[in-house]
């Protein structure tokens, strides 16, 4: 019995102490990576702004083949949403929407995952004349409640959604140079 008792006791200091750094670490995250695609900045971003075309390039669209996908709305539009569903639990499901597009080569998104798990994050595309090609950035920023920002000392954001989004931005860049 005392062992039991002994063993209780270290789980709840353990998780106690788990609790306490919680507090600590950061409850948000911002990932960002870059490319330069060697086309004009007008045809770049006259690509990129259609919601629909990440299905062409982005690494988590191509996961799941049998994915259900659904649009709705205009695309190249704040409001159009792309959703999708997944038998596959790193997959998931869930939706997409431009929240604003302007102009000047700036697309902004919510990101709502329903599974595996609840949760929202705000993504965007950038294009910028970078010499005589174009600047594409491509970013997510999210936030973790407490306590399960703890996930954040076992799991790098940035080095996992960092290297999605590199694949992404190098499909994409070979699409739009024509496989160059």
């Amino acid at each position: 019995m005392k062992l039991l008792k002994r063993i209780g006791i270290a789980v709840l200091a353990l998780v106690g102490i788990l609790l306490i750094v919680a507090l600590f670490l950061p409850k948000e995250y911002t990932v960002e990576r870059s490319v330069v695609i060697a086309q004009p900045k007008d045809s770049v971003f006259a690509y990129v702004k259609y919601l629909k075309h990440q299905n062409d390039y982005s690494k988590w669209a191509g996961m799941d083949p049998a994915m259900k996908k659904e649009f709705r709305g205009t695309d190249a539009q704040p409001g159009f949403v792309s959703a999708w569903e997944s038998q596959k639990d790193d997959v998931g499901s869930g939706e997409q929407t431009i929240k604003s597009i302007d102009a000047s080569g700036r697309i902004e998104y919510d990101l709502h995952f329903i599974e595996p798990f609840e949760a929202h994050a705000d993504s965007w595309m950038v294009t910028e004349t970078e010499g005589s090609g174009t600047k594409v950035r491509w970013g997510m920023h999210g936030r973790m409640a407490y306590p399960t920002n703890l996930m954040l000392l076992c799991y790098d954001m940035d080095d996992a959604i960092g290297t999605d989004l590199n694949i992404g931005l190098t499909k994409l860049k070979k699409k739009l140079e024509g496989g160059r």
